[in-house]
């Protein structure tokens, strides 16, 4: 088609050439007669055509080159025909002037064609495509780069500029229209806007977030895109928050490779896991699996994590049967029920509330879930005989300042006391740190506040913790269940405790900013100090006393502590009991101080304070 058309282009302007020269006054008999060039320059441009390759349309582009090759080939025929004046067959003879006029009127028709032919056929096929609309925040460089590489974008359509400088406002910029930040939600629903781009790198990070934020209710996604500078030089790429390295955070190597499989333990059994739905118990049902047991109970009171945690479950395609239960720790008929029905081997009691300031706040209820309803499951493990019953607790249960970690403590002197009366269970408890990534946890709550920009909040610069992974820890948990011989706390040896302003250091720097502080004014997020929450400690510890026994693997510890008789248990639970069906506080933390050892009642501490 382009050949054809190009021979057709030669004829009109070799005819609109003869006719200039000759001012409109050029008759049939004499272009006839002037066509003997035409038998000259059609099959040479058939030949040049291919020669200069312009036999096919650029779709992605009509670069520069290409109108030079055309050029090129326009030059070619007005001088080919020039130089047919001087053949032995000539019989008339056409001054420079006209083929210079023909080449010149060849070439405005064949690119000109070229241009409208490519632009129908892209038009013709993003008709076909659903290709999102992008709207720029920014007409500066980066701005305008993008959008010279969005025409040729089969996937997004740039369609207008928005920048806050009033200069711009209202100009046409790359044949886009430069709009004020006002306008922004209007012409979304008018555009039918998919994304915002803010193409503003060298603005601040927080001028960013602040734009960002304000365009949350607009009704489309908003990225922000660094400088093309940036992402040749130093591979950025829109809103990075590069992963810190595991090991920078945890001050040490994690132990996922040193902690030895326990599939053996639970290979065909039925096993039973409270608080499935949560970052522990999720996390053990998908470990468990791999254990191939026969059958894998989920109880959690939460149906939305229920429902989750049991798809991604089923999503494996494992022989293994997995069943939920729906309910709460503290219905002993629904736990009697699920043991019994389904015939349990093995308990893995994970279900606890653990946001400290939250169980702070609402003691009564930390107490009835966290003690009581662990007394439940325990109780109801031991009247069905099963085998063996794994505690998941918390460092937070060494010399507690806290309700959550002094209810973690009960937990465990509730457990160790059964302990000691049971001829078939055998029950174990497994204490651990920090665990990154789980819900509550600071390492979450830094990375949303480094997606907001900052500031990142620690309560105190010297506060410190035991830090591990969740694959840590569900594998410290089902090592537990298998070296259990009855009543022993298990702790992992975790390392140093970390800083805590430290890792939140590193991972402001790890997603690409710097630490804005009195040292770097310049910074990209600030770090800001809250203050120690009530309950909450300086540095938390894994051991109550200092007599460890050895296991069958060197990073595994066996504490040994000091344990409460069953008359002082029993009366315990009572206390509890009648405080939390009273709802009376005080009593609840008075039977706390009188059991765990060093925990201070909240009204203490704030007369103390």
């Amino acid at each position: 088609m382009l050949v054809l058309l190009d021979l057709i282009w030669i004829v009109v302007a070799f005819e609109i050439a003869l006719a200039i020269e000759a001012n409109g006054a050029q008759t049939l008999a004499a272009f006839v007669g002037m066509s003997w060039y035409l038998a000259v320059l059609l099959p040479a441009a058939i030949l040049a055509i291919k020669l200069f390759g312009l036999e096919q349309i650029k779709l992605h582009a009509f670069s520069l080159g290409d109108a030079v090759d055309t050029a090129s080939l326009a030059v070619f025929l007005g001088g080919l025909g020039f130089l047919c004046n001087y053949l032995p067959v000539a019989r008339s003879m056409a001054p420079l002037s006209t083929f210079f006029v023909f080449a010149l009127l060849f070439l405005v028709l064949s690119v000109g064609a070229r241009i409208a032919l490519r632009n129908i056929v892209m038009e013709i096929f993003r008709r076909g495509q659903n290709r999102k609309r992008v709207m720029i925040y920014g007409a500066g460089q980066t701005g305008q780069q993008l959008a010279a590489a969005l025409v040729t974008d089969d996937e997004f359509e740039a369609v207008c500029f928005v920048d806050d400088k009033v200069a711009l406002q209202k100009l046409t910029i790359s044949s886009m229209r430069v709009h004020a930040p006002r306008e922004i939600a209007d012409i979304v629903a008018k555009e039918q806007i998919d994304r915002i781009v803010l193409a503003m790198p060298s603005a601040s990070l927080a001028v960013r977030t602040r734009i960002a934020h304000g365009l949350r209710n607009v009704g489309c996604e908003v990225l922000a895109l660094p400088s093309f500078a940036e992402i040749v030089l130093r591979g950025e790429e829109a809103h990075k928050i590069a992963p810190v390295e595991t090991s920078k955070l945890l001050g040490r190597s994690a132990l996922e490779g040193e902690l030895p499989a326990a599939s053996e333990t639970y290979l065909d059994r039925s096993i039973l896991v409270t608080g499935a739905g949560g970052s522990i118990g999720s996390e053990l049902c998908r470990q468990i699996l791999t254990c191939k047991p026969k059958r894998l109970v989920l109880l959690d009171h939460s149906e939305l994590a229920l429902y989750n945690v049991e798809r991604e479950l089923q999503e494996t395609q494992t022989d293994c049967d997995v069943v939920v239960a729906l309910g709460s720790i503290n219905e002993p008929e629904l736990l009697d029920q699920v043991l019994q029905q389904h015939d349990i081997d093995i308990v893995f009691h994970a279900a606890a509330y653990k946001h400290l300031p939250m169980v702070e706040d609402n003691c009564l209820e930390g107490l009835r879930n966290n003690v009581i309803g662990t007394r439940a499951v325990a109780e109801a493990a031991r009247r069905h005989d099963v085998e063996r019953f794994i505690l998941v607790s918390s460092d937070k249960a060494v010399r507690p300042t806290s309700v959550m970690g002094s209810s973690k403590r009960m937990a465990e002197l509730v457990v160790q006391d059964l302990a000691t009366r049971s001829e078939g269970t055998r029950f174990s408890m497994v204490r651990f740190g920090n665990v990154m990534g789980s819900s509550g946890s600071v390492i979450p709550l830094f990375e949303d506040q480094i997606r907001h920009g900052g500031p990142l909040t620690v309560t105190h610069p010297n506060v410190t913790r035991f830090f591990m992974t969740v694959s840590e820890a569900v594998r410290l948990v089902l090592l537990a269940g298998s070296f259990s011989r009855g009543g022993d706390v298990f702790v992992l040896d975790m390392g140093e405790p970390v800083s805590i302003l430290d890792v939140a250091r590193k991972m402001i720097e790890g997603s690409g900013y710097s630490v804005r502080d009195d040292k770097n004014p310049a910074g990209d997020i600030a770090i800001t100090f809250t203050g120690l929450r009530p309950g909450e400690k300086m540095h938390e510890e894994l051991l109550i006393g200092s007599d460890m026994l050895t296991t069958p693997h060197p990073k595994i510890l066996r504490a040994q502590e000091k344990r409460l008789s069953e008359i002082e248990i029993a009366g315990a639970l009572q206390d509890l009991r009648r405080a939390i069906q009273t709802r009376d506080e005080s009593l609840a933390l008075a039977t706390l101080h009188t059991c765990v050892e060093e925990f201070t009642p909240k009204d203490d501490r704030d007369t103390a304070s």
